[in-house]
């Protein structure tokens, strides 16, 4: 069996019911400190701005942005707001913000009548990956999306897009029923 324990110095440490965590053939990267486990991305090292949660409950709670395009800053590498829409603000006005050689995450959110004439709206998580963007870019935005998502509690439908049509109003409200 093994057991992970996080010590009062906000270390982790590794074990197994029949060996100590101290011998060499245990885990050799452990003890870890937990700042560690929470601020980046293994697969990619990107971490995730506050303000990105932020913006994010903002918008699932309050409703005070239609939609949020973030970027990754690769410079401090890490997942940062870019755009945040207005309520006021349309579809349109959301398709027109997605940079044509960028690649970016966007959230945004549907509101739409049922045929039961109910009111209702769905968040989308928008992975967005024009072909034309470079090869790097890509791979950076793929290998950090899941982790992204995981910080993003509330999503209802994610997409993956490459150009416009693949995130058209059209997709949008087929997928938003």
């Amino acid at each position: 069996m093994v057991f992970w324990s996080f010590l009062p110095s906000g270390y982790l440490s590794y074990g197994r019911s029949d060996e100590s965590y101290r011998q060499p053939n245990c885990i050799p990267s452990l003890p870890l400190k937990i700042a560690q486990l929470t601020t980046a991305n293994a697969a990619s090292g990107m971490a995730v701005d506050d303000e990105c949660k932020l913006k994010f409950l903002e918008l699932k709670a309050k409703r005070t942005h239609r939609f949020i395009i973030y970027k990754i800053d690769e410079k401090k590498k890490m997942v940062v707001v870019d755009k945040v829409g207005e309520p006021v603000l349309n579809y349109d006005d959301f398709a027109a913000s997605l940079p044509a050689n960028e690649c970016r995450y966007a959230i945004f959110d549907y509101d739409f009548v049922t045929e039961e004439n109910c009111q209702k709206s769905k968040i989308f998580f928008i992975a967005w990956s024009p072909d034309t963007s470079r090869v790097r870019s890509k791979m950076i935005y793929a290998s950090s999306k899941e982790r992204f998502k995981r910080e993003l509690d509330g999503i209802q439908v994610e997409l993956q897009a490459t150009d416009q049509g693949e995130v058209g109003l059209d997709v949008i409200k087929g997928r938003a029923n």
